[in-house]
């Protein structure tokens, strides 16, 4: 199978975010994707059968998804993301609704939320069953544009020895269905269970990854390149890598970082590899797997295994050194400003925040109307505190 690789501007960027929409008062889910998509819509002056170019459906009616253009800069990439979601919270709110993401919703039913009725959506739940009914998750993917098609897997290979840097930093997803998973991320473990989500398979050139997608497509596993939904993976049609490791971030800043962080990563690769230096060594895969999941289960308190000798180091610290590694890096990009939030989102976690705010919550008494035998109340003000959060990061700018 051919699968040509669009040549892209080196180091070029867009961002996916993620988002759901939940009641204003008491942060449950409502499915009304639908009809803020179509309000959008409006207000774009499209028709009702037109595509939006920047807010599509997802898999579940709970959730849009907001999509850039190209850009060179993180901080341009992430202001163009806020006019993108500001207009979508004013037509939430209009609804009674506001904007939430954070990796999971902490005490939603994931089987009782409704799925949008598109073909590939009704695939995911058919093959995999319960498990494909499951997937109330919300992530950021960066998209980070190659030169060149030779890059692709060193890249990506490159990527995936920093995955639990950006597991770790972005980690939101403590809870599930009403209870503490223990996890930083339960996101990650439950999204790897689709039968071709997870880690990717490492290859050292993009011709084994055309392979890889066409035994696949022959044996009924995808119908193409795009259901290969691997954590870090080549995106032949847009030219890209395609990061997909972090759980939801409530914040433009986050966001922004998160972007700043991928992009000096990528540019970094690709200077070196333009240099003439080895590709990077490919991690063996039961290292890479354990890394995974000590970043999800232990967040930036994790240890991360740093080469093929099993040599490791707390994320936290290995992190802060790639940081000072990157700065030339994020001087060259213009992402320095962005890069240096990083150390902000170190110093308390996502996941950590709402074990925090649940703890606050849970000491207050029942506010005068609310029933004292509401059991996920401490939840709710989780899903409200990421919703202002957003609603805040929103309007820092755009008034």
């Amino acid at each position: 199978m051919s699968l040509p690789f669009q040549q892209s501007a080196q180091s070029t960027l867009g961002i996916e975010w993620e988002l759901a929409l939940v009641d204003a008062v008491t942060g449950d889910l409502r499915a009304e994707a639908p009809e803020v998509i179509a309000a959008a819509r409006d207000v774009a002056g499209l028709g009702p059968e037109d595509e939006h170019p920047h807010v599509t459906a997802e898999m579940l009616q709970n959730t849009v998804e907001l999509v850039t253009g190209v850009h060179r800069t993180a901080g341009a990439a992430a202001e163009e993301l806020r006019g993108i979601a500001a207009g979508i919270l004013t037509a939430a709110e209009a609804r009674g609704l506001q904007l939430y993401c954070q990796g999971s919703h902490p005490f939603a039913e994931p089987w009782l939320q409704p799925v949008t009725d598109k073909d590939r959506y009704n695939r995911v739940v058919e093959i995999a069953q319960y498990w494909g009914r499951q997937m109330l998750i919300f992530g950021v993917h960066v998209h980070v544009g190659l030169d060149d098609v030779s890059k692709a897997m060193p890249v990506v290979n490159g990527l995936v020895n920093r995955f639990p840097h950006l597991l770790a930093l972005s980690t939101s997803s403590p809870f599930w269905a009403g209870h503490d998973t223990g996890y930083q991320s339960q996101r990650t473990q439950v999204f790897q269970q689709l039968p071709t989500a997870g880690l990717p398979h490492q290859f050292e050139d993009y011709a084994d990854f055309e392979r890889c997608v066409e035994q696949m497509v022959q044996a009924g596993m995808v119908a193409d390149a795009t259901e290969c939904r691997w954590d870090v993976r080549a995106v032949p049609r847009l030219g890209t890598v395609e990061m997909r490791v972090c759980d939801g971030m409530a914040t433009i800043e986050e966001i922004a970082a998160v972007t700043a962080l991928t992009q000096c990563l990528v540019h970094d690769l690709s200077s070196r590899l333009e240099c003439g230096a080895d590709a990077p060594a490919i991690l063996p895969p039961w290292y890479a797997a354990e890394n995974k999941w000590r970043a999800a289960r232990y967040g930036l308190e994790a240890r991360v295994i740093l080469d093929a000798e099993g040599n490791d180091a707390p994320v936290a610290e290995h992190l802060g050194e790639e940081l000072e590694r990157l700065a030339p890096v994020a001087r060259e990009l213009g992402c320095e400003a962005e890069l240096d939030h990083v150390h902000a989102m170190m110093a308390e976690s996502g996941a950590a925040r709402q074990r925090r705010i649940e703890r606050e919550a849970a000491s207050v008494p029942p506010a005068e109307g609310q029933a004292p035998d509401d059991a996920v109340a401490p939840l709710r003000a989780v899903v409200l505190d990421a919703a202002a959060r957003t609603r805040t990061s929103l309007r820092s700018t755009t008034g």
